[in-house]
């Protein structure tokens, strides 16, 4: 049971966790490209939000591995021979908790702990790409500001930007001096301020100018090294900017201690909504069992379909309970708890249908009403019209 358990579970993780990166990773290639900063800090921003990922992923992992695994031995007559030998489907669940107990408390790690810092971190990488402070790099070919009195534009970039050629500069003193430098070539060097670097260039012509000066003076030079002070970018905001950016134990205290009423909400809205989504978890194997074990003489997958359908759902509804308990419409715990109470009671009944009553099945009307609906639509096809006229 184990195995049939675990190969679907880490299958549907893995498979998962790549759709959902595969579709972020290309907005976030367009955005840096956008904001011009390096591509490593794109696999920064995926790996920070894996937890969040992992936070949906996981339970939906856990109820397709016992699904499909029930449903495996059901089809194959397996589950029939336990039932005959007297495994009750509580013997048999013993395994799916072992996996739902380790997965949640995984879980609530995740989603407690890790996803608010995570979280917090990515904000801090798109802060800092919108404000250069990565290291943005200079387009070639346009008109860069190094903070309000540097403008600098250069036509061709070799070598990874070691090798720099068609140089214009524009520089303006807090005195109200300006320098115009135009190089053939040139090449940024650091120092030991890391706050300033030094743009070496050569073969080129510099005017300076100032109020004084009747005229510009004009200089050529073979080498000219030009001191270039590197903006200054301001600070990111402190961890708890928003209530997602809190753990459990912070939103607990922040919800006891708020000094604002939309404090106190957001925080517990948050903290319920994040309790509730990870109690869900032990009720996972229950639906699981409940939808994979189809009817007899049936190999429909229509559970399979209504068990992400229900799972989805649910987390739709705790997001939009817990939108309104933020806003104060209605109290967090009644707003997130009500739902999970209802859902709940849905599930022991289909568990209890197919466990306890003789000859129960959760979902046969439904099986049945689709199979009558396909057996309908297919003797409208013309393909099954002709393959069922007399010769």
């Amino acid at each position: 049971m184990a195995r049939l358990i675990a190969l679907p579970l880490f299958s549907t993780l893995l498979i998962a966790a790549m759709l959902l990166v595969l579709d972020r990773m290309l907005r976030l290639f367009d955005f840096v490209a956008t904001q011009g900063g390096p591509v490593s800090v794109v696999w920064k921003m995926l790996a920070n939000l894996m937890p969040e990922y992992l936070g949906l992923g996981i339970p939906i992992g856990l109820m397709l591995g016992i699904l499909l695994a029930f449903r495996r031995i059901a089809t194959s007559s397996e589950l029939d021979v336990m039932r005959g030998v007297g495994m009750s489907y509580s013997r048999l669940l013993r395994v799916p908790y072992f996996f739902a107990i380790v997965l949640a408390a995984l879980n609530i790690a995740i989603v407690g702990y890790v996803q608010p810092k995570a979280r917090y971190n990515y904000e801090q990488l798109r802060f800092e790409l919108r404000t250069g402070a990565l290291g943005a790099s200079i387009k070639v070919g346009e008109f860069a500001h190094l903070g309000d009195r540097m403008t600098l534009r250069i036509e061709q970039s070799r070598d990874q930007g070691r090798k720099l050629s068609g140089i214009f500069v524009h520089a303006v003193s807090p005195k109200g001096d300006w320098v115009g430098v135009t190089a053939q070539t040139g090449q940024f060097l650091a120092t030991d301020d890391p706050n300033v670097i030094i743009f070496r260039l050569t073969n080129g012509t510099l005017i300076h100018n100032r109020n004084g000066f009747n005229t510009p003076r004009t200089l050529t030079f073979t080498a000219h090294d030009l001191p270039i002070d590197l903006p200054r970018f301001e600070s990111f905001r402190a961890r708890g900017g928003k209530n997602l950016e809190y753990t459990l134990v912070e939103l607990a205290k922040l919800g006891k201690n708020a000094q604002t009423e939309a404090q106190r909400d957001g925080s517990r809205a948050e903290f319920h909504f994040r309790i509730v989504e990870v109690a869900m978890m032990f009720l996972l194997p229950l639906l699981a069992v409940a939808l994979g074990v189809p009817p007899k003489r049936s190999t429909s997958a229509l559970g399979v379909f209504l068990s992400i359908v229900m799972v989805v759902t649910y987390h739709k509804i705790n997001q939009y309970a817990a939108s309104l308990g933020e806003r104060g419409d209605l109290d967090p715990a009644i707003a997130l708890w009500v739902p999970f109470a209802l859902f709940a009671a849905l599930i022991l009944w289909m568990y209890h249908t197919l466990a306890h009553v003789p000859g129960g099945q959760p979902i046969g009307a439904l099986e049945r009403f689709f199979g009558k609906a396909w057996k309908a639509i297919s003797r409208r096809l013309p393909g099954r019209r002709r393959e069922t006229a007399p010769a």
